[in-house]
């Protein structure tokens, strides 16, 4: 998000969130924030028709989701200060689940953990010998197919007529 979007949901001027970010910068990583270039900032102007006369006349800054989380901390807003605190207390609920953890129940999820990797690792196991058993088959498949290809070939093949009527249509053929 823009600094513009997130002042207003913080409850400050953008103004006052720069100059925070400014005096914090440390706080703010390039993976939590960056600024426009001059070519994105004016693609953004014509994007959203700003005015020659308002609205912005610097490179914005924009956040990520870090960043914007960051920009709590900073901030010195109710709204700031009632985001940081819920981001401290979620941070600490969250640490006291993963730690406080019982160690039979880890030890219940690594042993189950490991029963899936073996199970997995049988069932590529079981994969590839059905791979095996299955071109094989097909291979079985393919030579008798082509035995009875060869055997139609035989029984197709045009016959020599028997008989009268055969011996007629020779001398026929023949005289014409």
């Amino acid at each position: 998000m823009l600094d513009f979007d997130l002042a207003p949901l913080y409850g400050v001027e953008t103004r006052r969130l720069n100059e925070a970010v400014k005096r914090n910068i440390r706080r703010f990583p390039p993976d939590f924030m960056f600024q426009l270039t001059n070519k994105e900032f004016t693609n953004l102007k014509s994007q959203i028709a700003t005015s020659r006369w308002g609205g912005t006349r610097k490179q914005p800054f924009a956040f990520t989701e870090l960043g914007a989380t960051m920009l709590s901390a900073v901030l010195n807003s109710d709204v700031a200060i009632d985001a940081s605190i819920l981001v401290v207390r979620a941070f600490v609920a969250t640490r006291n689940i993963v730690s406080n953890m019982p160690v039979n129940e880890i030890k219940e999820l690594q042993n189950e953990f490991q029963k899936l990797k073996e199970y997995v690792e049988d069932a590529f196991i079981d994969y590839n010998d059905i791979n095996e058993d299955t071109r094989i088959q097909l291979e079985l498949i393919n030579r008798s197919l082509a035995e009875l290809q060869a055997k139609n070939k035989a029984l197709n093949k045009p016959h020599n007529p028997v008989g009268y009527h055969a011996i007629e249509e020779r001398r026929k053929n023949k005289s014409v």
